[in-house]
């Protein structure tokens, strides 16, 4: 007999998505996330497509639905450590980190100004800093607070737990493990983006002024380390001259092999934030221009402005100069004309390559050869997990994923 609960791996846009069409048709599902939230990428945005709307708009009212409905079981700070079993019953040993802070938290921040330490921000792909007791972001769900006791004295988790006027830091918190009995299973792990260290013609990471586009993202976002004024990193100056490169890494034999799909899209609303923002110059340096279907008339409005410059050709590659500017070196291939330009900064446009590429799978199903998950007898890969997708097809692919789960638990 089939086991009529569902797993679904990832709690980003389409792990939310899967979860939610198969619990309000009557169905149990768990949502196991590795992160302290849910949400994914897009919480990381400032604006997603179709609509350019705050990732907030969205997810408010995935995580009013999910509020609502006894059905979906969220279990964040987790992860899948085995599977055995098959199809219509499944076995799923699940590891859940501390998390230090329980259920009666209310997000004061009190705990947050207990310490003064500061590190990385890992939400904010490290433009930004977080405090050893933090939120990700203001729309976080769960709205608790995480304690990083591995970077923490134990004084500051002390003065932590102190600072709590309502009993929620709980240092005793350990963590656990336990398993999970379903029929089927959803892989919505999303994705991450390209390593750019492996680009060192590029001078990401080597040049404070040469970021990524989610990095870019994050100083666009009002709820990122700039609250949404986009400066260069290295002195805070607003930039007057702005290059985009597309392609950085996919389309390319020694990285990724693939069209990432999203990457021309992104870099134009990146156009539309710093026109938005300031009168600086843009220049876009692209293999092909790629904007399919709705996205096309996004595309014509965009170019039209006179601020903004095409440039067909790939950058072969980018230095610094004395002053942090970076110069990029491009073969325009329509002229066959090699040149040499300076900018204030220089926006990568990474590719997107699955989360799960280099770690040891642990759910059971097969993976191509770029690292994306292929269906298998009762596991459904959704959204980025099977291949390069924007938000709204990521929803249309969760939708797809839990029709796929539900037939799989009744036996048809």
């Amino acid at each position: 007999m089939s086991n009529n609960s569902i797993l679904v791996v990832g709690g980003g846009f389409a792990g939310i998505t899967a979860a939610l069409e198969a619990a309000e048709l009557g169905y149990e599902v768990y949502i196991v996330e590795t992160n302290p939230y849910l949400g994914g990428r897009v919480a990381q945005l400032n604006q997603y497509f179709p609509k350019l709307c705050p990732p907030s708009c969205g997810l408010e009212i995935q995580f009013q639905r999910i509020k609502n409905n006894p059905n979906v079981k969220v279990i964040t700070m987790a992860s899948v450590e085995s599977v055995s079993g098959t199809k219509g019953n499944y076995d799923v040993k699940i590891t859940q980190r501390p998390r230090f802070v329980n259920e009666q938290c209310t997000a004061c921040g009190e705990c947050e100004k207990a310490t003064s330490t500061q590190i990385e921000s890992e939400f904010d792909f490290g433009t930004g800093t977080r405090g050893l007791a933090y939120k990700t972001h203001p729309f976080m769900h769960p709205m608790r607070y995480v304690i990083d006791a591995e970077n923490a004295s134990e004084s500051q988790m002390a003065a932590i737990k102190d600072a709590c006027p309502y009993g929620a830091v709980d240092l005793d918190d350990t963590g656990k493990s336990f398993d999970l009995a379903v029929g089927a299973i959803v892989v919505a792990t999303g994705w991450k983006p390209y390593d750019v260290s492996k680009l060192t013609n590029l001078g990401a990471g080597a040049y404070k002024n040469v970021v990524t586009n989610m990095q870019f993202e994050r100083l666009a976002a009002p709820n990122g380390p700039t609250n949404g004024k986009i400066e260069r990193p290295s002195d805070g100056a607003e930039p007057k001259k702005i290059a985009f490169v597309q392609c950085a890494g996919s389309r390319d034999q020694n990285h990724l092999n693939y069209c990432s799909y999203i990457c021309c899209m992104a870099s134009l609303k990146h156009v539309r934030y710093v026109r938005e923002r300031s009168d600086a110059n843009v220049t876009v340096f692209y293999i092909d221009l790629r904007t399919p279907g709705r996205y096309d008339k996004f595309k014509s409005l965009t170019e039209a402005d006179d601020k903004l410059s095409l440039v067909k050709g790939k950058v072969a590659n980018i230095v610094e100069d004395a002053a942090g500017n970076p110069i990029v070196t491009v073969e325009n291939a329509l002229t066959g004309i090699k040149t040499e330009e300076k900018f204030d900064m220089v926006v990568l446009a990474t590719g997107m390559e699955p989360s799960i590429v280099g770690m040891e799978p642990k759910v059971a199903g097969t993976m191509d050869a770029d690292g994306f998950v292929v269906d298998g007898e009762g596991i459904i890969a959704a959204g980025c997990a099977k291949q390069p997708l924007d938000v709204m097809k990521t929803a249309q692919s969760g939708t797809a994923a839990a029709m796929k789960a539900i037939q799989t638990v009744v036996g048809r």
